[in-house]
């Protein structure tokens, strides 16, 4: 088992999603960045749509109950404690192995997201054919809910070392979101679609995994058509607009249906991303074909490819906190003095 000493922001258990039952409304779910789970997964030694902890800004401490091998993709500040309460540095994209009562701290994320997988997965109970957490419902995970102190989870293999590495770990893009006008572009004026796509736009505190709610300039719709239409499918990417003007990007765990005119949908190469955005950052928007959006997906599906091919058998490391602490130099004498 792990156990979790703390967990001081929301983490929840997701892996690939659970797509085939939007028609009774229930929402894909699923990893924010499936491509940075599919990596944890493969360091972990695991299929890639396996059941990984999605951790968000700050992560949690967990104790290992009996040896197991943890990965983690992200840009995590870890560190293994031990049992003596001495500590070493757990690099990023990489596989370590902790030994039984050893304490992960994962601390802060730097990636505003990250996945933790362990060997075998976490193993938890199937719900509508996922594992995936969908706390709105009380859908997967454990219980339904985000991760908590108290919580012992167990692992679906122990005693099991890995030692891999990603020599060259991917990074997020700063370029604008690329985007496939509509389905309801007809609903806006010519200005606010060449608003849309020229100004800047600030993610705001309403973001979470439901969707993130833009600051900036307001979305003017035509005035023929209104604010309203008659509820439709949306899918995470869907960009809708209320009648405030200020749109709304909807993520993993959107409602399958909505009564907001869509502008534009961002295509599904560049969704990883929206699942990094944090309160503050500025986010820009630039149109594309569909034939374009499956272009980029295919490449993006081939970049992922060839990044877990690139895995490697991990090195050790120096522990550079018990080196710099070592005396390493004793007992030094002035051989041109000695008689």
């Amino acid at each position: 088992m792990i156990e979790v000493l703390d967990c001081p922001m929301p983490a929840s258990f997701q892996d690939a999603g659970r797509p085939g039952y939007r028609h009774l409304g229930v929402p894909l779910s699923g990893a924010l960045d499936a491509d940075w789970l599919a990596i944890a997964n493969a360091l972990a030694g695991n299929p890639p749509g396996t059941v990984a902890l999605e951790v968000h800004l700050l992560g949690p401490r967990l104790r290992a109950k009996a040896p197991v091998t943890i990965a983690m993709a992200g840009e995590f500040s870890a560190r293994i404690e031990d049992a003596a309460g001495q500590s070493r540095a757990a690099s990023n994209w990489r596989s370590h192995a902790l030994a039984t009562d050893e304490i992960l701290v994962t601390g802060n994320l730097r990636s505003g997201i990250g996945y933790l997988a362990v060997h075998g997965g976490f193993d938890l109970p199937q719900v509508l054919g996922s594992r995936s957490t969908y706390a709105r419902a009380g859908l997967g995970g454990i219980d339904g809910r985000s991760l908590r102190a108290g919580d012992c989870i167990t692992v679906g293999a122990t005693n099991t070392r890995l030692s891999l590495r990603l020599p060259r770990p991917p990074h997020l893009p700063a370029s604008p979101l690329r985007v496939i006008p509509g389905p309801q572009r007809e609903y806006f004026t010519d200005a606010a679609w060449a608003c849309f796509l020229n100004a800047e736009f600030t993610v705001s505190r309403e973001a979470d995994r439901m969707g993130l709610r833009l600051d900036g300039a307001r979305l003017e719709h035509d005035s023929a058509y209104g604010a309203d239409i008659v509820s439709d499918a949306v899918t995470p990417g869907t960009i809708q607009v209320p009648g405030d003007g200020r749109p709304i990007i909807l993520l993993a765990d959107c409602q399958t249906v909505g009564g907001y005119p869509k502008i534009a949908t961002v295509i599904g190469a560049d969704l990883p991303r929206l699942g990094h955005a944090l309160p503050g950052q500025t986010l820009h928007f630039v149109e594309v074909s569909i034939a374009q959006a499956l272009a980029a997906r295919r490449q993006a599906a081939a970049e992922l490819a060839e990044c877990i091919a690139g895995i490697a058998p991990g090195s050790a490391e120096f522990n550079l906190d018990a080196l710099y602490a070592a005396n390493l130099i004793d007992g030094v004498i002035d051989a041109q003095q000695a008689n």
